[in-house]
């Protein structure tokens, strides 16, 4: 891999320089990749010849451009390479399909020994990178990252130029609309922020920081495409979510950091946050949540999905999942109860030939090391299935513990639930309500509400406070069916995790559990 102090351009010209035979760009970009080499060569005096399997070697000379019909085949291009006299630059497209076929390799490898003495190099230019082992100590990849911020601000100012000349458009955008828009569009190839950008402007001739979701949906292709990953769009907002008030206003503070401001002020992307806690009290429902507060794209892991049956295949699947979720970013990228998929990490050895162990390597080190804006929220119910590596500073940003709501959350969610039911909180009880469900998760207030609809909606009439009442009282909360599973929870989370709610139902439960005690539940 080529130094990543330098830009791509600069690499590139330093291999050159330095007499590399052979580089490998992997890139879907020919149209920014190659007037970049075109320059590359001008700037250093040599010939720029490409080929193409449809037609073999081209050159253009004083604006007539000529075709060697003869060097088609790969085997003959590499031939034509190692006679050529030319000090040049040779451009081979989409060379990967023929790397296959071991006479290919050979010739390759052979061209390579040839140029190491000479003036001559060989470019692979492919959107995949396949490289033998038999070429590993003879190619040198070089990366062609996607447009930046400030390539993408060209990109949509020569876009807004353009439509200036129409009086029907309607552009009015602040520099904030301008970052807004260039942030949508950071992991999108230059073709496709300007398909990007010319639909929003199409769609409704006006261009404005309201045209971000139009924007997005050309990243929820790329996800699309992939496979590896689920694009989840953003339908939640915060004020659907009960409680969890100190989790909402760290959340709030972090969003900020995905915009150019944080970047001037000197401030790192996120990293990410570990959700630890009981079923159903939100701990899902935020990751959706945060994805609309942002305004990024929603990716989720399912880890149990990348693993394969062949050998090698599931890490493979895990660094192709991380690729695109770093081809979309800024985005967050959610791992639904992580401590399923990485449950067997020490096991491994002996369960599945180290697969588990190794995929568990893959994610933990890119957690760590990553540069790209790819905010993680991984939730988990059982903390003791985790792995401890995974909790280790420097993983996430920040731990929280997210236990059942207390009086007032229930309240809130009561509140919440019957506005998503068209119905008006202000006729229903909401204080005895949140007061016979102590010890309920937010899920399991939904429910009793949807309940006790059924139960409205068979009496024929409409929903009042004794249906949900009754559907309350009829059900047994998690609370009571895993109070020692809960407790355990709680008693880990009081020094090793920030609590996401600032509200305390510890007391209500044990007043509860007096209550019930010689009952038959």
């Amino acid at each position: 891999m080529a130094d990543d102090n330098h830009s791509a351009d600069e690499n590139i010209e330093l291999l050159i320089r330095a007499r590399y035979p052979v580089i490998y760009i992997e890139s879907y970009e020919e149209d920014r990749v190659i007037p970049t080499i075109k320059k590359i060569c001008e700037r250093r005096g040599k010939e720029y010849c490409e080929w193409a399997c449809t037609e073999g070697f081209s050159t253009t000379k004083e604006g007539k451009r000529k075709v060697d019909g003869s060097t088609r085949d790969p085997v003959a291009a590499l031939e034509h390479v190692m006679k050529s006299k030319l000090n040049a630059v040779y451009l081979l497209k989409d060379f990967h399909p023929f790397l296959n076929d071991y006479s290919v390799v050979r010739k390759l490898r052979d061209t390579s020994n040839s140029l190491k003495s000479s003036y001559k190099t060989i470019i692979i230019l492919s959107p995949v990178l396949r490289i033998p082992r038999e070429l590993e100590k003879e190619v040198t990849v070089v990366d062609f990252p996607l447009p930046d911020r400030e390539e993408l601000k060209e990109i949509l100012g020569h876009m807004v130029k353009l439509v200036h000349r129409d009086p029907k458009i309607k552009v009015d955008l602040t520099d904030e609309d301008t970052d807004n828009l260039v942030q949508a569009a950071l992991g999108l190839t230059a073709s496709e922020a300007k398909q990007a950008f010319a639909k929003a402007i199409v769609c409704d001739a006006s261009l404005s920081s309201a045209d971000v979701s139009m924007i997005l949906t050309e990243k929820e292709q790329i996800v699309r495409k992939a496979g590896y990953l689920e694009y989840f769009r953003a339908r939640e907002e915060f004020n659907e979510i009960g409680g969890l008030d100190l989790l909402k206003t760290w959340m709030k503070k972090r969003g900020r950091a995905f915009g150019e401001d944080a970047r001037k002020f000197g401030l790192p992307a996120p990293k990410g946050v570990l959700l630890v806690g009981v079923q159903g009290c939100g701990k899902s429902l935020t990751a959706k949540a945060v994805s609309g507060l942002w305004q990024v794209p929603l990716l989720r892991m399912d880890i149990g999905k990348l693993f394969s049956g062949v050998v090698g295949s599931s890490e493979e699947n895990v660094r192709r999942a991380i690729q695109n979720a770093e081809a979309v970013a800024p985005c967050i990228l959610w791992i639904d109860e992580i401590e399923k998929g990485l449950s067997g990490v020490h096991s491994s050895a002996f369960s599945d030939a180290g697969t588990t162990s190794r995929v568990f390597g893959t994610i933990i080190t890119w957690m760590q090391e990553k540069t790209a804006a790819v905010f993680i929220i991984a939730t988990a119910n059982d903390i003791s299935q985790l792995p401890p590596e995974m909790m280790r500073k420097g993983r996430f940003d920040e731990m929280f513990f997210v236990d059942l709501p207390s009086l007032d959350e229930r309240r809130e969610i009561f509140a919440i639930h019957l506005r998503k039911k068209r119905r008006e909180p202000d006729i229903f009880d909401l204080d005895m309500l949140s007061q016979v469900s102590v010890g309920f998760s937010g899920a399991e207030i939904e429910q009793a509400i949807v309940s006790a609809m059924f139960d409205a909606f068979d009496a024929e009439t409409e929903l009042k406070d004794q249906h949900i009442e009754k559907a309350i009282r009829e059900t047994v909360p998690l609370s009571r069916t895993m109070k020692e599973n809960i407790e355990a929870l709680r008693l880990w989370a009081k020094s090793r995790a920030r609590f996401a709610s600032s509200g305390s139902n510890v007391e209500e439960i044990q007043a509860l559990e007096i209550e019930l005690e010689g009952l038959e539940i």
